[in-house]
């Protein structure tokens, strides 16, 4: 069966710049390891995608809702499905002055944030200027995903864990107990995961996503527990 807006998925892909044959990410540890990329940092397992929330390229998602679950495919995007073209107006030089105030020193290839414009990548420095350009790495290219649809998400209790697992991977999943209800779901938190940096913003994170993903929820209440010696 075809996919659909909402559904939960767990996606493996390697994406790939059609011009240069650069791959620029993968789930995959053989492939990233294979092309140099690899990061010991980094956790290579497939990824959770909710068809339809837009945290994939719109043309990508169009495509895999054609798909179907065990379904490997190799989907071409042109720039319009997949970043845009590339736009000069966004292409910006300042004077290098207003980065050192703030402490930045500009180097090509830096990334730096400036206030109205986001965040840009340094493209030349000199003469007491700077060149930034605040399109996307990946804006006007043509874009090969290599992609594997590994399995589906089924029930609420199993897509709460794989919304904590995606803003949270410091503690496994299952040392989260969940109780669903009619319109709220009760989390409770283990130990481990009490003082990890962040945790109130990543509570928070995943209260939202819950609330957006799975329908009639309207409460979701995070329970820590300290127990006497």
């Amino acid at each position: 069966m075809a996919l659909e807006d909402g559904d939960f998925v767990l996606l493996d892909y390697t994406l790939k710049v059609k011009e240069t044959g650069q791959v620029m990410d993968t789930t995959r540890e053989d492939v990233a390891k294979e092309v140099g990329i690899y990061r010991p940092d980094r956790t290579y397992e497939p990824m959770l995608v909710v068809i339809g929330a837009g945290w994939l390229p719109k043309g990508l998602e169009e495509r895999l809702k054609e798909m179907d679950v065990g379904e490997e495919k190799v989907i071409e995007l042109p720039p319009e499905e997949a970043y845009g073209p590339r736009d000069p107006s966004k292409v910006i030089t300042m004077l290098a002055k207003h980065l050192s105030e703030k402490g930045v020193v500009p180097r090509v290839g830096q990334r730096v944030r400036v206030e109205g414009y986001g965040v840009g990548v340094v493209r030349a420095v000199g003469s007491g200027r700077v060149i930034i350009d605040f399109n996307h790495p990946l804006a006007g290219k043509t874009l090969i995903y290599e992609v594997a649809i590994r399995a589906k998400v089924e029930g609420p209790v199993e897509k709460v864990r794989a919304l904590i697992k995606r803003r949270l991977r410091l503690v496994p999943t299952e040392k989260f107990e969940v109780e669903v209800g009619d319109k709220e779901i009760t989390i409770k938190v283990p130990e481990e995961a009490f003082f990890i940096e962040g945790i109130q913003v990543i509570k928070r994170g995943i209260a939202s996503d819950i609330m957006r993903f799975i329908e009639g929820i309207e409460l979701v209440r995070f329970v820590e527990e300290f127990k006497g010696t």
